[in-house]
């Protein structure tokens, strides 16, 4: 059955802050801090990259639920965390750990679904951007807000500008407003938008069903499409490696 809980893993050594289950051939990818709103550290950043990696490379792997647990996808960097004094040793490696992710993120070959509850801010903002089909709750919204903090979000603006054009980086990036999932939807980033209470469901049954499609069809014609278009996420290691420099100038 596709619904059937196969198998539980967490996809990082340390304490489970990503969890991979495994639901047939559907694997669902599950932020894994919700006291803190699945805010990013970079533990949880280098566990969320391995549980892309290890799913990429799962043949019994057909599709893919990127969620958050709590009932919020990802409320960005946490702030505190990183600021607390002393610093723990892991904020210098940050930045690396994070573009490895979004490269892992971009690099999965499976069909990806999305379930945006609540938000994807800042930081978290690239998880919701790197899905294939993203179900928002209606009152959920994305913000990509560094520039207020005077940041240039590099990876958000290489999916941003990877998928969905000039126009609409600079709608999110430059302005730095919560975008909400209605304006998602006509901006072609949400797949649908439903009632709030029903977005875990809705995801599930979008997944389940591209889980059960032939994998080397789906997974073809996700490769096929990332290699025609021009906008370099077919080659993510040299892409988001050019926006930062690029952001940095």
């Amino acid at each position: 059955m596709a619904n059937e809980l196969t198998q539980t893993t967490k996809a990082g050594d340390a304490e489970a802050m990503v969890l991979v289950e495994h639901h047939g051939a559907r694997a669902d990818i599950v932020l894994n801090r919700p006291a803190k709103r699945n805010a990013l550290i970079a533990p949880m950043m280098a566990q969320l990259r391995d549980a892309f990696l290890q799913v990429a490379a799962d043949d019994a792997v057909h599709a893919v639920l990127v969620r958050g647990a709590g009932g919020a996808l990802c409320s960005g960097l946490d702030l505190k965390a990183i600021n607390a004094d002393p610093q723990p040793d892991w904020v210098a490696d940050m930045p690396r750990i994070w573009s490895e992710t979004n490269e892992a993120m971009a690099s999965c070959p499976k069909p990806m679904v999305c379930a945006l509850e609540k938000y994807a801010i800042n930081g978290g903002a690239p998880i919701a951007f790197a899905s294939d089909f993203l179900v928002a709750g209606q009152s959920s919204y994305i913000l990509v807000g560094e520039v207020q903090r005077g940041m240039a979000a590099p990876n958000n603006l290489a999916w941003l500008q990877g998928k969905y054009g000039e126009a609409i980086a600079l709608r999110f990036a430059l302005l730095g407003d919560p975008v909400p999932a209605p304006e998602l939807l006509r901006l072609g980033i949400a797949y649908s938008v439903v009632a709030d209470d029903e977005v875990l469901a809705r995801a599930i049954a979008l997944a389940d069903r591209l889980a059960g499609f032939p994998a080397s069809a789906a997974q073809g014609i996700k490769r096929a499409l990332r290699a025609l278009g021009s906008s370099g996420l077919a080659e993510p290691a040299t892409w988001f490696t050019r926006a930062h420099k690029l952001a940095s100038r």
